[in-house]
């Protein structure tokens, strides 16, 4: 029987979640990648993908709550979350940073979800074997 490869994931999330399955998809794939030995290099949203990261989402309680489980697996496992700034910026989504920037009443960012540039897109795909994109579809 062949061994298997090793790879080091970077996964790219375009779908918001309680509108599309891509944040559920997503996190049910780094889960099984992780168990079986595999890496993850960074998740990175883009798009609507962002919403994930906002700490004003409220679901019901008898609904998943997947910001608050991304987050969870994100800090459990060390794997950077890194909102893509424009798309953040154009969804309502500021960290303290871009608060303080742009004069607004407040932050709504996710611990542990930073926001960064297409720069961290790029060294992801760069730095990882594998890039994986989770989108909306439709």
């Amino acid at each position: 029987m062949a061994a298997i490869q090793l790879q080091n994931y970077t996964l790219v999330i375009t779908g918001a979640p309680y509108s599309s399955q891509a944040p559920q998809t997503a996190l049910s794939f780094a889960q099984a990648a992780l168990a079986k030995g595999h890496t993850l290099d960074r998740v990175f949203l883009y798009g609507d993908g962002v919403h994930i990261a906002s700490v004003l989402c409220t679901p019901p309680s008898d609904e998943t709550h997947w910001p608050a489980e991304w987050a969870k697996f994100l800090q459990q496992n060390a794997t950077p979350g890194v909102v893509c700034i424009a798309s953040a910026l154009r969804r309502g989504l500021v960290d303290d940073a871009e608060q303080k920037r742009h004069e607004l009443p407040a932050s709504n960012l996710l611990e542990p979800f930073i926001i960064a540039g297409l720069g961290e897109w790029v060294e992801g795909t760069m730095a990882s074997s594998r890039v994986i994109y989770f989108h909306a579809g439709g």
